[in-house]
């Protein structure tokens, strides 16, 4: 599936055992290199007013659940604009199934699109994307920002750290042969250098990553009311931009760390200009010494490799006004850890020196500079081990992981933050995270699972990922649970994986310790979630159970999930073929869970094992119930995935003929696109 993992930092060398034949893609690639929807060109006419959305649907139907932000979002597709509505698409590699809620609209020289302010404003957030330079390492292109007609403004948009093409772990070079030629593709259903005469393959292979976002402090607060208009000048080197949503927010004035230790004090530069990481050291190390908190004031701070961190608070006015920003710098030589590069990050100690404890962040963004996958790379905004520690209302940006975690650690709390446009995971567990909590955080556009637990030689254990919404991972899932002991998911809401991942995923993966223990996903809703995964060739899950390196026989539950609008299956127990005769899935349970929306079924089993339905209730399923494959030997006596029904389960879905095991399988059922997904 997607790629395996390293030891440091990444996934390498994801490859998968593959058992079925090939799906044959059937993109659109323009003149300039991008994968499109093929809409036609029309006006826009757009509402009125605005038309605020959480993860592009109405607030109602995720009422309670994801993370409580400060902005408010609009969907470019449901303003007022001239431009063209690209999408709504879910096939991967193009700019609609990227886009959030899968459409998006697309803008040329002189055209626009006008959003209405919901509410009081000064500061907003563009979600965009603009081609790529022809060879490739990205181009920047103007967008003219105006409110009212009366506050004007030129940000300047980029594509450097956007588009990425070819085989995992990805290239910048859109005129890349294939990385991995010995690896078979679904494209020609082949192995391209076992194969005569050999393939030809279509340049850019692959692309994807085109979003970016960029934030803009406006100066002054807007009334309710007034009309933010995005144009694109007449003398803008970019063929097209895109313009996916506009995120609105009242930013706070800058926060005053009374009796904090100023970094200013010791030399750092607020105007980015000269290295201020020894500064911070220093200021770091006096804090220490007097007990006091590091202040960081409004300023953005250069630093271009790792600060190490233990026993002290740093605390920024916030993290639209203090930002610690750097370049990727190229090592002489690799490090002891593998890494070729470092960058900005504040890291803890490393578990082998004992890890670091009584660390607090807070208020502040890390703007990074990474445009490339490189595993073993550390060049994330926040890693190392931090016990006893807390990481709250950071905003982490262009680095490759927002948080990596390397344990043994525990006690760590994630809170309140914002993290986008990372090359890979924006958080992961790894390796011994215990007793720990991910909450309200907020995360879109990873190039990796949004955030996962990773029970890498040792188990992590006692962790919840409660009230986040993670939003478009271009490869992945958006949570990812791969083993331990006593875990939590509850009160997430996640959107619009795009390949190869499901919204919500339990796997025996990735040489991960064995699920023990409890198991519990509460409460969280996916929408247009279920990729089709392009190596197997069949629909994922909006939830997706995954025995591949063991069995997985815990206690598992499911409980007050919601699956609104899944692209394929709403749940999905599977193993991989070559395993299917030794590892199992004993048994899930799921109660008073709500399916709205299904391509294919409510239930997709493709593996050993069993599980009980009580009060799940489904509607607009698009074929049947359950398609029960079981191991695929197909034995007389019925599927080996037996089905229990506990009772209340409305929607006609599990009818009484399906039980306990009925064989239905059909390997890959046509989609039937449900309708959209309405207040229950």
């Amino acid at each position: 599936m997607h790629a395996s993992r390293s030891g440091r930092g990444a996934r390498s060398g994801r490859r998968a055992v593959l058992t079925t034949a090939a799906l044959a893609l059937s993109l659109s690639v323009g003149l300039d290199g991008v994968a499109t929807a093929g809409t036609a060109d029309h006006k826009q006419a757009g509402a009125v007013g605005p038309v605020v959305t959480r993860a592009a649907l109405a607030p109602e139907l995720v009422t309670g659940r994801g993370a409580t932000v400060a902005f408010d979002e609009q969907e470019a597709e449901n303003a007022v604009t001239d431009g063209t509505v690209i999408g709504p698409d879910r096939t991967p590699y193009t700019l609609p199934s990227e886009a959030s809620g899968r459409s998006a609209v697309r803008l040329t020289a002189g055209q626009h699109v006008e959003f209405v302010l919901p509410r009081p404003a000064n500061a907003l957030t563009v979600r965009y994307s603009v081609p790529d330079a022809p060879e490739g390492g990205g181009i920047t292109a103007p967008l003219d920002v105006s409110v009212d007609g009366r506050h004007r403004e030129t940000m300047t948009l980029t594509s450097q750290y956007s588009w990425l093409y070819n085989q995992y772990p990805f290239t910048n070079d859109p005129r890349a042969d294939l990385l991995h030629p010995d690896w078979w593709i679904t494209e020609c259903a082949c192995v391209p250098a076992a194969t005569t005469p050999a393939p030809e393959i279509t340049k850019p292979f692959r692309p994807t990553h085109f979003y970016d976002e960029q934030r803009l402090h406006l100066g002054r607060t807007y009334r309710a009311g007034d009309r933010v208009r995005l144009t694109i000048p007449a003398n803008s080197p970019a063929a097209w931009t895109v313009i996916d949503l506009l995120d609105i927010e009242l930013v706070a004035p800058p926060h005053v760390e009374r009796g904090g230790v100023n970094v200013l004090a010791f030399g750092a530069d607020p105007t980015g200009r000269r290295d201020a990481a020894p500064a911070i050291e220093r200021a770091i190390a006096f804090a220490q010494r007097v007990g006091r908190n590091v202040y960081m004031p409004p300023g953005t701070f250069q630093v271009n490799r790792h600060i190490v961190v233990d026993d002290v608070t740093i605390v920024g006015a916030g993290n639209w006004h203090t930002v610690l920003k750097g370049r990727q710098v190229t090592l002489a030589e690799p490090a002891p850890d593998g890494s070729r590069h470092t960058g900005v990050g504040l890291y803890g100690r490393s578990a082998a020196e004992g890890g670091s404890r009584n660390v607090h962040l807070r208020g502040f963004a890390i703007e990074g500079d990474v445009r490339e996958r490189i595993d073993s790379d550390q060049v994330n905004a926040i890693g190392g081990a931090m016990s006893d520690s807390t990481i709250d209302g950071l905003y982490l940006h262009h680095t490759k992981v927002g948080l990596w975690f390397d344990g043994p650690m525990a006690n760590v709390r994630v809170t309140d933050n914002v993290i986008t446009d990372q090359i890979a995971d924006a958080l992961n567990f790894h390796t011994g995270v215990t007793d720990s909590l991910v909450h309200n955080n907020f995360v879109r556009n990873t190039g990796d699972d949004g955030l996962a637990m990773w029970s890498d030689t040792t188990t992590d254990a006692r962790n919840t990922f409660s009230r986040n919404t993670v939003q478009s991972p271009t490869l992945a899932n958006g949570i990812a649970i791969y083993g331990g002991e006593d875990n939590t998911v509850s009160g997430n809401l996640v959107a619009d994986p795009v390949r190869e991942g499901s919204g919500l995923h339990a796997g025996s993966r990735f040489g991960a310790e064995p699920f023990t223990g409890a198991l519990r996903f509460t409460d969280n809703t996916t929408v247009r979630a279920g990729t089709l995964d392009l190596n197997w060739r069949i629909g994922l899950g909006a939830i997706w159970f995954y025995a591949l390196d063991k069995s997985i026989d815990a206690d598992v539950r499911v409980t007050g999930d919601h699956y609104l609008d899944s692209t394929y299956n709403a749940i999905m127990l599977v193993s991989d073929y070559g395993v299917k005769d030794k590892v199992d899935i004993p048994a899930v349970h799921f109660k008073d869970v709500r399916v709205d929306g299904t391509g294919n079924s409510v239930v997709s089993a493709r593996v050993k094992g069993s599980a009980t339905f009580e009060n799940v209730d489904a509607r607009n399923v698009g074929a049947v119930g359950v398609n029960n494959c079981g191991s695929f030997n197909f034995p007389g006596t019925g599927s080996e995935f037996a089905l229990t029904d506990l009772g209340g389960n409305d929607g006609g879905w599990l009818a009484p003929w399906l039980l306990p095991s009925t064989i239905t399988c059909e390997d890959r059922p046509p989609v039937v696109a449900p309708p959209a997904p309405s207040t229950w």
